[in-house]
């Protein structure tokens, strides 16, 4: 499907919300021929490269309940496209960090030894705000995993509504005829499961608000 730049940012958010596929398609189309260029630049590895633009679709995904409309959509895509890189880099042994972001967007990488490197308060509030996106999108990854194997549709497709879909607890139990309070044991169970990883992780200030929301 060929992309069209005539749908503006917010209503292709707004679509991609509603689960309409034909703007996920437009999303990826419209994105993936600059990510994957970044991504291979950096790798010199197609293969890998295109891994990392799969995992970075994916993060996008679950990172949108809470983007915050304020970032520029292309920034927030491509930090999180810079951080699935720096761990493809560092199963290398490879141990990059990012820079703050430029004027345009994009993210640049400093190579150079820890001791000449002074990253401004903006580059490291970025990077304790996507590092908690990879963290808790790593631990919903895996639980999603973890249903599709044990054949657990109901909350599979429960927590793809509330979380993905930005839907109310009364709108999804409505949706999938489930009481709300199955609605909201499985949003409970899966909270504390993204708890858990941010307490492992030693995440401070996550702002669970817009997932706790009813």
């Amino acid at each position: 499907m060929a992309a069209s730049h005539d749908i503006d940012e917010p209503e292709l958010l707004a679509r991609i919300r509603r689960r309409d596929d034909g703007a996920w398609e437009e999303f990826i189309a419209r994105y993936q021929g600059r990510l994957l260029a970044f991504a291979t630049h950096r790798l010199g590895d197609a293969a890998t490269a295109e891994d990392v633009v799969q995992e970075t679709f994916l993060g996008f995904l679950l990172a949108l309940p809470n983007y915050d409309s304020r970032t520029p959509l292309e920034s927030f895509l491509f930090s999180i496209a810079a951080h699935k890189l720096i761990d493809a880099l560092r199963r290398r042994g490879v141990r990059p960090r990012l820079m703050p972001a430029l004027d345009d967007g994009s993210v640049a990488f400093d190579d150079r030894p820890a001791r000449d490197r002074k990253a401004s308060s903006l580059a490291r509030s970025q990077e304790r705000r996507v590092a908690q996106e990879r963290v808790l999108g790593d631990a919903l990854a895996s639980l999603v995993q973890q249903w599709i194997s044990r054949g657990e549709f109901e909350r599979l497709k429960c927590i793809e509504l509330l979380f993905v879909g930005g839907w109310s607890n009364k709108d999804a139990a409505r949706q999938l005829g489930l009481s709300e309070q199955a609605v909201a044991n499985h949003k409970s169970f899966v909270l504390q499961k993204l708890k858990d990883a941010a307490a492992t992780a030693r995440l401070r200030n996550v702002d669970w608000s817009a997932l706790e929301r009813t």
